[in-house]
């Protein structure tokens, strides 16, 4: 099966990526194939796979099998001349950027490319993102680089304009709902209710098909909205909001930052016979415990993120009750509560409850505190 077989609803990202990997047989640098790409889409449209998948059909000998030891050493995050780069932090940084560029300078070993996959090009900062276009503009001849952004405007100009774009496009529920169904074996209902309520994000759609504590949770969010009815409730609201997010963080790192801490001290000889630990090892643990602090920091904004937007979901139902279209929910589970909502509420309350969501979410992606920015919203959202 095909490297780009994974791509869900992507014809013209498929069709430009096999264009490209023909032409990068024959030349370095044509129309169809450039050293610097950008992919842009909607939070689980598949744009990091569709960036993984290039990177594999460009170094596979038969233009992406899928079955070849290139293609799974691809896909596993093993291959000699394929660096993808995933950062679990709330930035890259300009240190990261300069080890990559020593990395990949290169020559590629087993391939006929080398190909770098950076999966969050819109969390560089400024000085990152400078010391990544001077590789740009002078890239190496086999050296592919590969961007992944949600939008073309969360990349630098100077980075943007000198890459192709490809717009990816969200999925629909019918396709979400199929490869639950026929790649993960989910029940027909429970693959079109969690295309339905995940909007096309496919990752998502999977953890909710098949872990039902998640589904708890995002239960327990979409009735905060009917217990807040003053300024108390607001802040039980807020307050049980956050400790969902910081739960579900926890549950995701916690055996995660134990199991990587033993692994480092191990390798640095902690509890060994002798001297123990060799000199630098404190450090390199020191080191770790930050980075751990710092994905857990940004896991607990992700999933604050998340649980915001299925709260702007809620509101758009009601809009859509208030105009009579009831059969287009996205929450139709709840559809009582929803027409209860729709009776309570003006359209143009409801308007503003669905830009205060939009406006915490801004604020929690400029580092603003957790709780207060929740605590803001909840009380905003009281009626």
């Amino acid at each position: 099966m095909s490297v780009f077989a994974q791509l869900v609803g992507q014809p013209h990202i498929v069709l430009a990526l096999q264009s490209a990997v023909q032409a990068s047989r024959a030349s370095a640098e044509t129309q169809e194939m450039t050293n610097t790409w950008l992919f842009t889409g909607p939070p689980g449209s598949g744009r990091s796979s569709a960036a993984v998948a290039f990177a594999a059909a460009l170094v596979c000998p038969e233009d992406g099998c899928g079955t070849c030891i290139d293609c799974r050493s691809v896909r596993a995050g093993g291959h000699a001349d394929v660096e993808v780069v995933r950062t679990e932090g709330l930035s890259i940084k300009i240190d990261e950027v300069r080890e990559l560029l020593q990395r990949v300078a290169w020559a590629p070993s087993v391939g006929g490319w080398r190909v770098v996959v950076m999966e969050d090009a819109d969390r560089l900062t400024e000085s990152a993102a400078n010391a990544l276009l001077k590789a740009i503009e002078e890239p190496g001849s086999r050296t592919v680089w590969l961007l992944c952004a949600p939008t073309l405007f969360d990349v630098p100009v100077t980075i943007r304009s000198r890459a192709r774009h490809l717009q990816l496009r969200t999925p629909s529920n019918i396709e979400v709902a199929r490869v639950l169904v026929e790649r993960d074996g989910i029940s027909p209902t429970m693959a079109e209710f969690a295309a339905r309520v995940s909007q096309g994000h496919i990752g998502r759609a999977r953890h909710l098909a098949t872990d039902e504590a998640i589904r708890t949770r995002r239960a327990t969010i979409l009735n905060l909205p009917f217990t807040i009815t003053n300024i108390a409730t607001a802040f039980a609201a807020a307050a049980t909001l956050v400790a969902l997010a910081t739960e579900e963080a926890s549950t995701a790192s916690n055996s995660r930052d134990e199991k990587e801490s033993q692994e480092l001290g191990a390798a640095w000889g902690q509890g060994a016979t002798g001297r123990g630990m060799a000199t630098g090892g404190a450090k390199a643990l020191k080191e770790l415990e930050k980075e751990q602090k710092t994905r857990a920091t940004r896991m607990v904004r992700d999933s604050l993120d998340g649980a915001l937007l299925d709260l702007a979901t809620l509101y758009r139902d009601v809009l859509i009750a208030q105009s009579n279209i009831s059969d287009s929910f996205i929450n139709s589970e709840l559809s009582e509560r929803i027409i209860y909502l729709a009776d309570l509420l003006a359209p143009a309350r409801v308007l503003q409850n669905i830009n205060e969501i939009l406006q915490a979410r801004t604020n929690l992606s400029f580092n603003a505190a957790p709780l207060l920015t929740i605590e803001a919203l909840m009380c905003a959202l009281s009626h």
